[in-house]
């Protein structure tokens, strides 16, 4: 039996229909509506793609956004001053540095300029006072990919409490506030890696697998144990027209789309695992458009709690 598929786009489309009353009251009662400020740097192609959608979804549901664009000559410093004059802008209550940086700002540019951001307006979650309160369970701006997955999870009906959690990955944006965020729900949780002796073996014990390493396909079937959860967190362009074949079969829609653009787009979890999973998030449509969801929730969260709403 395939595995019931996990629609993230619907339930993001929901979330932000959910948020919007909100926002219009939130502008009503301060008289402005909740700012949110994005900061892109550089030209990296997949990145305008992400900022350009969250500027949309923003714009949508009420916001005010601000798109700060960069070129990548822009130096550190002159982000870090930008970062300062936002957070200390009133009428912002949300900020966002798009990452990738340019790698001329050097390999410690992202955690400087997430250090730098006001955690009451870190709505990336990213700051080292926002990741302390998600260790302690307590309340604090989350990480936006974890916390639309935790609640895609609760929205379905999914059981976290008593469960088997494997996070495959470590990674501080998915992997570490995954596992906490499941740790805090009562689920027994293994983080994995690419140390982890026999990884097939460690993950086949998990009822929720949750694979967040950037590789595509590489969870396949024999990872899986019959029945699981398996949430698919990885975004991969496939170029390859053999890696497509291989995946999706010769003349498969994914091949088909292939010949007419030049790739594809996929996640971590091998397409065979559909048939022994419960339940399957899909890529694209699953926890990518969670996370901008999230980001939303977020940012109004932010607004809220500045104005002691």
């Amino acid at each position: 039996m395939a595995a019931r598929l996990l629609d993230g786009a619907g339930l993001a489309r929901t979330m932000r229909a959910d948020l919007q009353p909100h926002v219009h009251e939130f502008t009503a009662r301060v008289g402005r509506p909740p700012g949110l400020a994005l900061v892109l740097v550089g030209d990296d192609p997949a990145s305008h793609v992400y900022v350009g959608s969250k500027r949309t979804h923003g714009t949508e549901v009420g916001f005010r956004v601000d798109l700060h664009q960069r070129p990548a000559t822009t130096s550190l410093e002159e982000v870090l001053d930008l970062v300062r004059s936002l957070n200390a802008d009133p009428a912002i209550d949300g900020i966002l540095v798009q990452s990738p940086l340019p790698a001329a700002m050097g390999s410690d540019a992202a955690r400087r300029v997430f250090e730098t951001i006001d955690p009451a307006k870190d709505v990336d979650g990213f700051t080292a006072e926002n990741v302390g309160r998600l260790v302690q369970n307590r309340e604090g701006l989350v990480a936006c990919t974890p916390a639309g997955i935790i609640e895609m999870m609760e929205r379905e009906g999914l059981t976290i409490a008593g469960t088997r959690a494997v996070v495959i990955g470590r990674s501080d944006i998915v992997g570490k506030p995954m596992a906490l965020l499941l740790l805090h729900r009562h689920a027994t949780v293994t983080i994995a890696h690419s140390k982890t002796p026999d990884l097939p073996a460690v993950c086949r014990e998990a009822d929720i697998l949750v694979a967040a390493i950037g590789r595509a396909g590489f969870v396949t079937a024999d990872f899986v144990k019959p029945g699981a959860v398996v949430i698919d967190v990885g975004m991969n362009r496939v170029t390859d027209e053999a890696d497509v074949v291989r995946f999706f079969g010769e003349g498969s829609k994914r091949h088909l789309a292939w010949q007419q653009r030049g790739s594809v787009l996929m996640g971590d979890v091998h397409p065979r695992v559909e048939e022994v999973a419960g339940a399957l998030t899909p890529v694209p449509g699953g926890v990518g458009p969670l996370t901008i969801a999230m980001l939303m929730k977020n940012t109004l969260t932010a607004a809220l709690r500045r104005q002691s709403l």
